[in-house]
């Protein structure tokens, strides 16, 4: 992992690509180990996020006397929760929860409403953030409630419930929406029907149906009179769904997706779907109505740049993201004109005061920054004024950190301190963040069918430990999904749109596709003929430039085909063009049938290698030349370790 104790150095870049993954959710992590907890029986959890937050909150847990076990085995992280059946099995505890919100605010909402003494303890920020209406609240329920310091703001005492107050309450949402989550999440605890009455514009709405969704998979149910009117059902407990899988953050996929925006692309993140219950997800709404390209699976989102040039400026109404709404303050640097951010005051009570912090850090690379109370405009700096290196301050802020880490897609060198604050709810971003921005080393091996591309481009692969990528191979599962699927080969439409959700892998031990081995079945005559034809059309050729780009990762790549470094990888390590005489090729693939007992024509075989070239060399979308940058190799009556060491000594310097 990348060491975060000291400022970390980005180098310019301006282009990124590839793959990363987010890890689980830290709003519905906190939630749902909160109503395990008070559920009857036992949840296994998996997926977890495992952060700063996240830790509170399961501290919390073990110091009230909820069992949770962890398990060690398998690939993906488990937590088994044993629910104490809404009782909290100790009743006298001091909390600390440092500076996390989604532990703070429900487990005071829960325990106020329970017979026991709790003291709630956090850090010098979280006693500057307000929790004046979430005890309002509570208050009118009989809870009995304590400031140790200023009115409104924690440090807080619980103390046993007072007299319960009635069946119906009044809330503010206009400061935060976890109030009134924390609300709900504790309401199955009175046992009886509660209604609460949202006063003002309730913010972060989508959070709240969030909150809601989670409680029904625990077996509660709540029902919405209004958008202002909540009411959770009388004789209601959490029991336990059993199994329950935590899907990926979106507000820290949202850093991912921007990148794939500003810094081209595509950027494929794996373990959030468009489907998610998050309302974060909503930041790939407005990413395509900004022209970009989004793909999605049930696995993982791909953002890539558009067609467009520039970026169009916005103007929104972002009260409902108003964590994601921080990337879209980075990514206004990069528009074509000033940009409104509204409705984010929410921003001044976060880990810091976001509008102001914000403000600051863009004006670092030369914006144009007009603060308001809940509204930031941001206009972009002159190109030609960008500074060569910034420094950014963190706040000791995650969000601040992993938002801001996007300036570098302006060509600049990045310095951020105190990058440790990212642990808070994503200790991997800038590991991640890293895989898509690491220049690999790429090998580009292209040349006409018989050249010796494919094995030459592994023994240059096995002898510098690199990755290898057979580029045909994708278009061979592609034909032979098409021909799977019932496609006539000549659909470009209809075969564009199914390879946009093609489910391949490629492995050490060979290509997956839709979860089967199928290295054999794509060597079959048929399957290179289907290759061939749709290689020719520019839809799809588009559309599996994204998967293919995807192969540069740690440690690098060597791959073969037609057009792999003029148009795949135009800024390759080192590109080849590696051909052979007519002659030659022929009688390499004479000799490769015979070996396998098949007949063969020499010179039906001359001719079907002719037409191949003229066929590679017409078509309109991306033909096979000889780029200006390539190394031209003439393999004829040369062994493949002749040619093989030749690659290796020109990768090497020589």
């Amino acid at each position: 992992m990348i060491d975060l104790s000291k400022d970390l150095f980005i180098a310019p870049n301006q282009f990124c690509s590839g793959s990363v993954a987010v890890a689980g959710s830290k709003s519905i992590s906190n939630r749902v180990l909160l109503m395990a907890a008070l559920s009857t029986g036992i949840t296994e959890l998996k997926n977890l996020l495992i952060s700063e937050d996240t830790q509170v909150m399961l501290d919390a847990l073990k110091k009230l006397g909820v069992r949770v076990e962890r398990s060690e085995g398998g690939m993906v992280r488990t937590y088994f929760v044993h629910g104490c059946g809404g009782k909290i099995p100790i009743g006298h505890a001091s909390l600390f929860l440092a500076n996390a919100g989604t532990a703070f605010r429900p487990l005071t909402a829960v325990l106020s409403l329970t017979s026991g003494y709790y003291e709630m303890l956090g850090v010098k920020r979280m006693y500057e953030r307000p929790v004046g209406h979430l005890v309002d609240g509570l208050q009118q329920l009989g809870a009995n409630i304590s400031y140790k310091g200023r009115e409104g703001y924690p440090p807080i005492v619980i103390s046993p419930q007072g007299p319960d107050k009635g069946g119906s309450i009044e809330i503010n949402g206009e400061v935060s929406s976890q109030f009134l989550s924390s609300i709900l999440i504790a309401a199955p605890l009175l046992k009886r029907e509660l209604s609460i009455k949202v006063k003002g514009v309730l913010i972060s709405s989508p959070y709240v149906d969030m909150t809601i969704n989670l409680m029904r998979q625990f077996g509660v149910k709540t029902a919405l009179s209004s958008s202002s009117e909540f009411t959770v059902l009388a004789n209601q407990g959490y029991f336990s769904p059993g199994k329950f899988w935590i899907e990926g953050d979106a507000s820290n996929a949202s850093y991912f997706f921007a990148a794939g925006l500003v810094g081209e692309g595509p950027v494929k993140v794996s373990g959030i779907t468009r489907n998610s219950i998050q309302g974060d997800i909503k930041f790939l709404d407005i990413l395509g109505k900004m022209g970009g390209q989004i793909t999605s699976d049930t696995r993982f989102v791909r953002v890539a740049a558009g067609q467009r040039e520039t970026l169009p400026a916005f103007d929104l109404d972002l009260s409902d993201i108003p964590d994601a709404a921080m990337t879209l303050a980075v990514i206004a640097i990069f528009c074509d004109g000033k940009c409104y951010l509204r409705n984010i005051g929410s921003w001044r009570v976060k880990e810091t005061d976001r509008i102001t912090a914000m403000g600051r850090e863009l004006r670092k690379v030369g914006a144009i920054v007009e603060e308001f109370e809940d509204e930031l405009h941001v206009t972009p700096p002159n190109p030609n004024q960008i500074p060569d290196e910034i420094t950014i301050d963190t706040y000791d802020d995650h969000r601040m950190a992993m938002s801001l880490s996007l300036l570098v897609f302006l060509g600049l060198r990045l310095r951020v301190r105190n990058p440790k604050c990212v642990e808070k709810t994503f200790p991997r971003y800038f590991d991640e963040f890293y895989k898509l921005l690491k220049e690999f080393p790429v090998i580009t091996i292209d040349g006409p069918a018989g050249s010796g591309k494919g094995t030459v481009a592994k023994g240059v692969a096995a002898r510098l430990g690199l990755n290898y990528f057979d580029s045909g191979t994708l278009y061979r599962v592609t034909a032979l999904a098409a021909i799977e699927l019932g496609i006539p080969l000549d659909n470009e439409t209809e075969i564009a749109k199914m390879a946009k959700f093609l489910d391949i892998e490629f492995t050490q031990n060979g290509v997956i596709w839709k979860g089967r081995p199928v290295d054999g079945e794509i060597r079959a005559d048929h399957i290179s003929k289907g290759a061939s034809l749709i290689g020719k059309l520019p839809m799809v050729r588009q559309v599996l430039l994204s998967v293919q780009r995807e192969t540069a990762v740690s440690p690098g790549l060597v791959t073969d085909g037609r057009d792999m470094g003029t148009n795949v990888f135009p800024n390759a390590s080192l590109k080849v063009y590696l051909t052979a005489s007519l002659d030659e090729r022929g009688r390499r693939r004479y000799k490769q049938l015979i070996e396998k007992g098949l007949d063969a024509s020499l010179t039906d075989i001359l001719e079907e290698i002719r037409q191949r070239d003229n066929r590679d060399e017409s078509r309109l979308a991306s033909p096979l030349v000889l780029s200006n940058e390539a190394r031209y190799l003439d393999s004829t009556k040369k062994t493949p370790k002749f040619v093989i060491d030749q690659i290796v000594r020109w990768f090497e310097g020589g």
